[in-house]
């Protein structure tokens, strides 16, 4: 069993466990990520519905102010 020297298989059982932390690291980094992604991107779904909702109240502003008779129109201004 001991063919090499015993400070070899302190550097590979080294190698391994660097090799576990990193690939360990990596997927809570993404994990991470990923939520922070997820977070930012409802703020701009958000964002797109709170304009939606302007860009309607003013659309539906605008077809009441049409529909108004002349009449009125004339007496308003």
């Amino acid at each position: 069993m001991l063919l090499l020297p015993w400070w070899i298989y302190v550097c590979i059982i080294g190698i391994l466990v660097s090799g576990y932390m990193a690939f360990k690291t990596a997927r809570e980094d993404k994990l991470v990520d990923h939520e922070f992604i997820e977070k930012e991107g409802q703020v701009f779904i958000e964002r797109i519905e709170q304009e939606r909702q302007k860009k309607q109240e003013m659309l539906e502003q605008q077809k009441v102010q049409n529909d108004q008779p002349e009449t009125e129109k004339i007496s308003a201004s």
